[in-house]
């Protein structure tokens, strides 16, 4: 169907919005920065670690490890704290400007040599060792030593400042057996074979976030290498290393990744780091995949899987190039790869396939949305658990469809020059951002000020539910008007201003497509036509994803009613959303509802007390599966069924 895209004018009545969304969201902002510091600043770490008996069985998680801390003084001080689990690291001394130290509470606190003034540099070496315990942060089994560690599970396996906004360089030496192939953050410097015994030398000169480092390693990995040629300067490579044990296949992987990498890097700037590195694992691994800067783990069989290769891949430049300046801000981490993921999907398969897709990352979100802010400012003090903190409805899918929707605010050309302004930024770039900043940089690029879109849509919680009615009225002289009332009924949350679309159909089976502003509630519109309209669509396209799915547009009564009747809905069959009309002649509780063939009740678009009419309703649910369904309507004593079908 082709449509016709203008501006028409509406009808606008006041409506007042919660007046201290901005002076909240900057105080929330400003407690993110006070928690973003402390009185050093982590320059480097270099971690001596011997991982040999962990490839052994009966496999331990026990190793032996010296640690070298090279810090930048912020404020005056005699001593530094470092995070270190004391279930998991037995610290048994401390050298160079270390002199003594203390281990509790899961904080190792070293005395240092003497007072140390602002912007001096100084380093600290700490002896350690890991005990042999499950701790979700090191992982040993059959050949496997891997660290995962998001949130905050660095300090399990090594003293650190284990928090997102403290990024530092890493250098690693890991003794291991010849036979096992390990990777890590940055690119090999050189690996040492004597004997039986391979020594890897991994650096990064580029910061990283403590929950980025990873070890990856197994006994007998088979190591594929590749190179992805930088856009600006193809005679420039990027190597890339994908580790597989035997048995799986890289066709898919292979296919994908320098494809998904052109993609990313002309959308957001070149690829940043030093390699690109993919790694298979085991079924310990408690992840799809962990997007570790320069070495991305994936479940078993993840290289066939070019939805979560794209996911974890974005992060890159989503998370490890521009990573989140605390837990607060996760959303520009998980939010950003959710929706990269999508984009590559419309590069890859087309818009139709990009905009199914995010509709059922809507509709899952609006099943399971736990009524939470998509920006959590207690996150930014207190670490949530994981649970929480990687919430799919919300940091993930809620953060996915934010940036669908500033994409339709914006257009297409501004919002993707905004987002690569943002990562482009010298500011940001191998740093942190926190929301604040982000909302800061697209106004600034837009040369808008869309505070109404993010307070509402980022710092508030869940999301508008619209009721809307309309009335089409003949005017003689082939001149037709609509009335449109476009409604908020939701309790939970403040009125959400949007610009929205409105699809009207004609007898002459003509369409058109045109957008207003909805910047108040109850709002009025009215619209003249030179030919009949036969229907209206609210938001036709979805565009605001999030939304009730069941929004509902009434048509008043204009004329005899007949009684009650249940109107086959259109298209039929259908796949994602169709549309249905129902009519009373008296004010009724109305339920419509949509069944399977064994009666069980899928969804209830309809629900409520309606004065007579004619009333006509939406509903998406991309997720049927197709086959036959019912719907149902029961109003008092009436009731009615319609035969539906469902198709991919």
């Amino acid at each position: 169907m082709r449509f016709l895209r203008f501006l028409l004018p509406g009808i606008i009545l006041i409506f007042l919005i919660q007046p201290l969304l901005a002076e909240k969201a900057k105080s929330q902002s400003d407690t993110a920065h006070f928690y973003m510091k402390h009185n050093f600043d982590v320059l480097k770490y270099i971690l001596d670690i011997d991982l040999y008996n962990c490839y052994l069985a009966p496999y331990p998680r026990s190793f032996n490890a010296s640690l070298i801390v090279s810090l930048r003084v912020d404020t005056a001080l005699s001593f530094i704290c470092l995070n270190a689990i004391n279930s998991s690291i037995e610290i048994d001394s401390v050298r160079l400007s270390g002199i003594s130290f203390t281990h509790l509470n899961d904080t190792v606190k070293i005395m240092l040599d003497r007072w140390y003034q602002p912007g001096e540099i100084l380093s600290v070496n700490i002896f350690f060792r890991h005990k042999d315990i499950v701790d979700h942060a090191l992982y040993t089994g059959n050949g496997y030593v891997f660290t995962d560690t998001p949130p905050e599970g660095a300090r399990k396996w090594f003293p650190c400042w284990d928090r997102p906004s403290d990024k530092a360089k890493w250098e690693l030496t890991a003794k291991v057996p010849a036979t096992a192939r390990l990777g890590s953050t940055g690119y090999l410097a050189d690996s040492v074979l004597s004997g039986d015994t391979i020594r890897y030398h991994w650096v990064s000169d580029h910061p990283v976030a403590t929950y980025l480092i990873t070890i990856s390693s197994k006994i007998n990995w088979l190591i594929h290498t590749g190179y992805w040629h930088k856009l600006a300067n193809p005679g420039d490579s990027i190597p890339i290393r994908l580790y597989y044990k035997s048995g799986e296949t890289l066709n898919i992987i292979n296919n994908t990744l320098n494809p998904v990498t052109d993609f990313f890097a002309q959308k957001f700037g070149e690829y940043p780091f030093e390699k690109i590195g993919f790694a298979t694992l085991n079924n310990t691994f408690p992840w799809g995949g962990m997007e570790n800067q320069t070495l991305v783990n994936l479940r078993p069989g993840g290289f066939n899987d070019p939805n979560l290769i794209a996911h974890e891949h974005s992060h890159q430049w989503f998370g490890d190039l521009i990573t989140c300046g605390t837990w607060a801000d996760v959303w520009l981490n998980e939010g950003f790869a959710t929706y990269c993921q999508n984009l590559w999907l419309e590069n890859s398969e087309g818009y139709d396939a990009y905009k199914l897709s995010m509709d059922i990352v809507a509709n899952y979100y609006l099943g399971t949305n736990p009524g939470w802010s998509l920006y959590h400012p207690q996150w930014a003090i207190h670490t949530p658990s994981g649970n929480e903190l990687y919430n799919q409805a919300i940091t993930y899918n809620k953060g996915a469809c934010v940036l669908h929707q500033l994409r339709y605010v914006l257009g297409d050309s501004l919002f993707f020059s905004a987002l690569r302004a943002y990562v482009t930024d010298t500011a940001f770039m191998f740093n942190n951002a926190i929301t604040e900043e982000f909302v800061q940089k697209i106004n600034e690029v837009t040369g808008q000020n869309l505070n109404w879109f993010f307070d509402t849509w980022v710092y508030g919680p869940n999301h508008p539910v619209y009721e809307n009615t309309f009335e089409i009225i003949p005017l003689g002289s082939n001149s037709w008007k609509i009335k449109l009332v476009v409604n908020q009924v939701q309790t939970n949350a403040g009125f959400f201003k949007m610009p929205v679309q409105i699809g009207v159909s004609f007898t002459d089976n003509s369409d058109t497509l045109f957008q207003v502003m909805n910047n108040s509630n109850h709002q009025n519109y009215e619209f003249l036509f030179g030919k009949e309209p036969q229907n209206i669509d609210f938001d036709p396209l979805r565009n605001i994803l999030l939304k009730q799915s069941t929004t509902i547009v009434g048509v008043k009564n204009s004329g005899e009613l007949s009684g009650y009747k249940l109107l086959q809905n259109k298209p039929n069959p259908f796949r994602g959303s169709t549309s249905g009309a129902f009519e009373i002649p008296r004010q009724e509780t109305v339920t419509i509802s949509v069944t399977d063939v064994n009666g069980k009740t899928i969804l209830v678009p309809i629900h409520g007390l309606y004065s007579p009419g004619l009333y006509r309703f939406d509903f998406q649910h991309v997720s049927l599966s197709p086959g036959i369904y019912f719907l149902k309507m029961q109003a008092g004593t009436f009731q009615e069924t319609k035969k539906m079908v469902a198709f991919q």
